[in-house]
C-alpha cells in the first residue's frame, strides 16, 4: 500500500516494496546459495538468521502453533555428505544443551521416523520435552537435506577434481514454542517460573515501609543492597536486579513478582534493618515459604543460592518426566497407556511410552488414527536391546519413544 499526504495507508495501491509471506526459508536461501556457489573454496556456507514465518494453523494455541512467530533458522551448504551429517548432529546437541542449561528442560533425542520428518529431508534430528500435561513438545529440529534441495535449487559448485557436484544442506530452527514449552513445564497455579538462567530479572527487593519515617532508610537500604548485588555475576553475566519502588500495598507488589516468575524475592522492613538482616523468598519454592538471613551472608551465596534453583528446576523436570515414561511390553498395554483414566480431565493420559516397533508405516499410521499418538523420536545411539514389535510380533531393532503431543 502507498502512504498519502496525509500520512495514512490507501488500501489497494501497490507495495512500494515488495512483501514476501512463507512458511521457511528454504526458497529464498536456496535460490541465493545457488549465485554464491561456485567452488569447493566457496564452502562450507553457514547462515543463521531471525525471522517472522507464516502458517495456517486451524487450531492456534498461544506460543505452541500460531499463524505467525518468530523463530530461529539456519541453513548451510556443504562440500560433502559427512560434513553435512556433523553440522546437523552439531545443531541438535547444541539445542539439547541450551534447553537443558538454560531452559532447565530434560529432553529426549533423536532422530523422526519417516513419516514424521520435514518433507524433502533425509534425516530430522529432533528435541521433544514432556511438559506438566504429559504430552509432548517437538522443541528443536535439524535437518539433513542431502543433495535434494541443491538439485532443486541448482545449488552446485566445481569439485576439487574439476567436476561439477551438487551441494549438501542442512536447515534447523527453534521458534518462540520454547517460550510455551517453559511456560508449561515450569509454571503453577500462582503464574511462570523462570529459571535463572535466563529470568530478564534475577532478584527483586521489595521495600517494606507503611511509616514515611522509616521509608527514606528502607530504600536506602534496598538501593545498597542492590548496588552490592549487581557487583555479582551468576555465570558470566552480572545480576539482573530491580528494586520495586512503586507506592502500593507490599501483598500486591509480591503477588505481582510471583506470577512474573522472578527467581529471588527479598523483603526489607524496619526490623529486618535493626537485624542487618532481609526475607528471602525462592519461586521453585512454595508461595508462603520464606527465610530469614543477614545481609552480607546472602550477599556472599546469591550466585550460590541462584544456582541452586536452576537445578533444582532441572531435577523436578527430570523427575517428573521420569515418573512418567513407561516400557511397555503389550499392544494392550499400551492402548490402556494412552486411554485417559480421569473423565473430569480427559487430557490426561500416561504420558511417554518405550516401545518395541518394527518401522512398518501402516502401524504407525493406524496408532496415530486410532489413540492421536505419534512417534516423537528414535533415539539415536539407544542401548536398549533388540526386541519383537508389540504391534506385529516381527523384529524390532530398539524401542522408540510414543506420545500425545502438541
Amino acid at each position: 500500500m502507498e502512504v498519502d499526504k496525509d500520512g495514512k495507508m490507501r488500501p489497494g495501491s501497490p507495495l512500494t516494496e515488495p512483501l514476501v509471506v512463507r512458511p521457511t526459508s528454504e526458497t529464498i536461501i536456496g535460490a541465493s546459495y545457488a549465485r554464491w556457489v561456485q567452488s569447493y573454496r566457496d564452502l562450507p556456507v553457514l547462515i543463521n538468521q531471525w525471522a517472522n514465518v507464516v502458517r495456517w494453523e486451524m487450531r492456534p494455541r498461544l506460543f505452541l502453533r500460531t499463524t505467525e512467530f518468530l523463530w530461529q533458522e539456519g541453513h548451510t551448504v556443504h562440500e560433502t555428505e559427512s560434513e553435512a551429517r556433523a553440522e546437523a548432529k552439531l545443531i541438535l546437541d547444541l539445542y539439547e544443551r541450551f534447553v537443558r542449561d538454560h531452559l532447565a528442560i530434560p529432553v529426549f533425542t533423536g532422530e523422526k521416523s519417516e513419516s514424521e520428518k520435514f518433507p524433502g529431508a533425509e534425516q530430522t534430528l529432533t528435541i521433544e520435552a514432556m511438559v506438566q500435561d504429559r504430552r509432548a513438545i517437538q522443541a528443536g529440529t535439524s535437518h539433513f537435506l542431502g543433495q535434494n534441495f541443491a538439485r532443486a535449487s541448482g545449488i552446485q559448485f566445481q569439485n576439487r577434481e574439476g567436476k561439477q557436484e551438487f551441494g549438501w544442506t542442512t536447515s534447523w530452527g527453534m521458534t518462540t514454542r520454547l517460550i510455551g514449552t517453559l511456560i508449561m513445564m515450569h509454571g503453577d497455579d500462582d503464574g511462570i517460573v523462570l529459571p535463572p538462567r535466563i529470568a530478564p530479572t534475577q532478584i527483586v527487593i521489595l521495600p517494606v515501609a507503611t511509616k514515611e519515617e522509616s521509608r527514606t532508610r528502607v530504600m536506602e537500604a534496598c538501593d545498597n543492597l542492590a548496588l552490592q548485588l549487581r557487583g555479582k555475576s551468576f555465570g558470566e553475566l552480572p545480576l539482573e536486579v530491580e528494586v520495586d519502588r512503586r507506592d502500593i500495598g507490599g501483598g500486591v507488589k509480591n503477588w505481582e513478582w510471583i506470577k512474573k516468575g522472578v527467581p529471588i524475592r527479598i523483603e526489607i522492613g524496619p526490623r529486618d534493618l535493626e537485624k542487618n538482616a532481609l526475607v528471602i523468598s525462592r519461586r521453585d519454592q512454595p508461595i508462603k515459604t520464606k527465610e530469614s538471613m543477614p545481609t552480607q551472608e546472602f550477599v556472599a551465596v546469591v550466585p550460590e543460592i541462584l544456582t541452586s534453583i536452576q537445578q533444582n528446576l532441572l531435577e523436578r523436570a527430570k523427575k517428573f518426566r521420569e515418573e512418567n515414561t513407561h516400557v511397555i511390553e503389550s499392544k494392550k498395554d499400551f492402548y490402556d497407556f494412552f486411554t485417559p483414566k480421569n473423565t473430569e480431565k480427559p487430557e490426561i493420559h500416561g504420558g511417554f511410552a518405550l516401545a518395541h516397533w518394527n518401522g512398518s508405516r501402516e502401524e504407525e499410521e493406524r496408532i496415530k488414527n486410532d489413540l492421536k499418538v505419534t512417534i516423537r523420536v528414535v533415539p539415536l545411539g539407544d542401548s536398549s536391546e533388540p526386541g519383537k514389535c508389540i504391534f506385529t510380533g516381527e523384529p524390532s531393532a530398539r524401542r522408540v519413544v510414543w506420545a500425545k503431543s502438541y
